[in-house]
């Protein structure tokens, strides 16, 4: 049995953490002694791997904690279909690696890249979750407009959006140095506005945000790190001018 400091130490993670997840339901100790001190046994230390696990492939502590409850839940093959939801996620980061190994050298003028070659190992799934991911944060109805919307398109529809989109960036990338107020560059931004109606009629608060997230949220800022390490900040001003002047 370990006691909640020894599974916290075990575990990486805080006794904060593994009390709130008591509090929540989702990983009640194995027993409670007489002076309150929480144990817990090996099944438990089983369970809180997978919720780190789970964590890893961002699922929210809800959602794990109604996949682990279910009666027919098996860890074997949790773990099974987690290695390859985290094989995955390898082959994707590979890929974009190799993307910011060859934007490095294109930028160094060793190597010369097509501008479609800039978005290499970003795919549809990844580039829906960027559009959605506003939504989700601002008005959790327009992720069914989402769906809808998207899934009427034909392919060739699918991978038009998906070029525009690409071309969006590109176009932005170009215009780094210059004022986030120009012209040339809210007239991308405006672009940007229109490509963002492929996936949901947002509005200005949700695109300010969605701006703010491309700036603040780990995951859009590694993203459009790799594109060019100015981008992430340049976009989000860009974007506040424009919801500024037009919101």
């Amino acid at each position: 049995m370990y006691t909640i400091k020894q599974l916290a130490d075990l575990a990486n993670v805080s006794r904060r953490t593994l009390r709130y997840y008591d509090q929540i339901g989702l990983l009640p100790p194995t027993a409670v002694g007489n002076n309150n001190y929480r144990y817990y046994d090996q099944d438990k230390v089983l369970r809180l791997q997978q919720i780190r696990f789970y964590q890893e492939l961002d699922f929210s502590l809800e959602q794990i904690r109604k996949i682990l409850d279910k009666s027919d839940f098996n860890t074997l093959q949790s773990l099974q279909t987690q290695k390859e939801a985290l094989q995955q996620q390898v082959k994707r980061l590979d890929r974009l690696i190799e993307t910011i190994d060859n934007t490095i050298l294109h930028l160094e003028g060793i190597l010369e890249m097509d501008n479609k070659d800039l978005f290499a190992g970003f795919d549809e799934a990844k580039q829906k979750e960027y559009a959605e991911e506003a939504s989700k944060r601002w008005d959790p109805k327009l992720v069914k407009e989402s769906n809808q919307r998207w899934n009427r398109l034909s392919k060739e529809e699918k991978e038009a959006i998906l070029q525009e989109g690409n071309q969006i960036y590109s176009d932005m990338v170009e215009q780094l140095g210059t004022k986030p107020d120009s012209d040339a560059v809210q007239a991308i931004v405006a672009r940007w506005h229109q490509h963002i109606r492929h996936f949901y009629e947002p509005s200005f608060a949700t695109l300010r945000g969605l701006g703010q997230g491309y700036a603040s949220d780990p995951a859009f800022r590694a993203t459009f790190e790799a594109i060019h390490p100015e981008l992430p900040d340049f976009l989000h001003k860009a974007i506040s001018v424009y919801c500024d002047n037009n919101g």
